[in-house]
């Protein structure tokens, strides 16, 4: 089974259900995708476009909150949201496919701290403070600060809610005061690479691996060549982030967070260019890596595992191990 941490299929639900009125949407797109190559688990963020800022961020993250609790509605059967551990055994035992809600940037939030509570009703169980950009809690991946005032408020509430911060998109000083502010509570980097590999601002340093290790963290290896490296875009590439992050941080440590946007590209408008994208020059938004296009491939990516001398514990514990026990120790038991 494969356990992913970051894939952001919610913005094409809300492309098709909010403006168009579409319905059972995910069961017609991603759910085949995702059986196909057996994902088991998967984390679902709520991002909301540059473009719709400041004005309709709030209503399209409700938006898109609202797309995944349809799609479990929906399909009852075949899909369940994952809130808690009691939701997780079910998804490890293969009753059902599990999608768990979570925020990439809290933009939505305004300068509030109140909208934690909601979001975490809705089922969030994961939050990173930024995209690339800053905002009124946190600089992001392109910027050189770190947390406001506001931004550390915000971090002690999910904190006493239950919620893992994600660290993906954080500046360097907002992923060195996270996690020295958290003092034991569940920390994750949903998506990126490694910095040693390949140089680029959305990747950690080996240091930065080192301190989210040490807080009993797991990184999640981004699978997009924006991270894996625009020029390389092989599956041998791949397996050589992977084996980097194992050799600073242990087996036990990581996963995946695919953040696949090549169908994404295919069936969404075009977005304007962002300033602040970090996009290497050349690099189409919708690009992915050679054999690895989106969840459909994941058997392409074990396969080269496997063919490189992978042990099948190895390949279970990179695929769904490590996640699934950190998600084990990270969420409430039962609501």
């Amino acid at each position: 089974m494969i356990a992913d941490a970051h894939v952001d299929l919610l913005l094409e639900l809300g492309y098709r259900e909010l403006r168009f009125g579409e319905s059972n949407t995910f069961a017609r797109t991603w759910l085949p995708l995702l059986e196909a190559g057996g994902v088991g688990l998967q984390v679902c963020p709520v991002f909301v476009e540059l473009e719709r800022q400041p004005e309709g961020t709030l209503r399209e993250a409700l938006g898109q909150a609202t797309c995944l609790l349809r799609a479990v509605r929906e399909n009852p059967d075949r899909v369940l949201q994952v809130r808690s551990v009691a939701d997780l055994d079910a998804v490890v035992r293969g009753e059902r496919l599990g999608l768990m809600l979570s925020l990439e940037g809290v933009e939505q939030f305004g300068y509030e701290l109140w909208p934690a509570e909601t979001f975490w009703e809705l089922g969030v169980r994961m939050a990173g403070l930024t995209w690339n950009r800053r905002n009124p809690y946190s600089d992001g991946a392109a910027e050189d600060g770190g947390l406001s005032r506001l931004g550390r408020a915000l971090v002690d509430r999910l904190v006493e809610l239950g919620v893992i911060l994600d660290l993906a998109h954080a500046s360097p000083a907002a992923f060195a005061e996270i996690v020295s502010r958290l003092k034991g509570a569940p920390v994750i980097c949903s998506h990126a690479a490694c910095r040693s590999v390949y140089d680029h601002p959305r990747n950690l340093t080996d240091d930065q691996l080192r301190s989210l290790a040490a807080a009993d963290g797991v990184f999640g290896l981004m699978l997009h060549p924006l991270a894996i490296g625009h020029d390389v875009r092989t599956l041998d590439r791949v397996v050589d982030h992977l084996e980097h992050a194992i050799g600073v941080i242990g087996i036990d440590r990581v996963c995946f967070g695919g953040d696949f946007t090549t169908r994404l590209s295919e069936v969404l408008p075009t977005f304007p260019e962002s300033a602040d994208g970090l996009m290497p020059v050349g690099l189409a938004p919708g690009a992915g890596i050679e054999g690895l296009q989106g969840p459909e491939d994941y058997p392409a990516l074990l396969a080269r595992m496997k063919a490189q001398g992978w042990g099948d514990a190895d390949i279970a514990a990179i695929s769904s191990g490590n996640l699934l026990a950190f998600l084990r120790r990270s969420l409430p038991k039962e609501l």
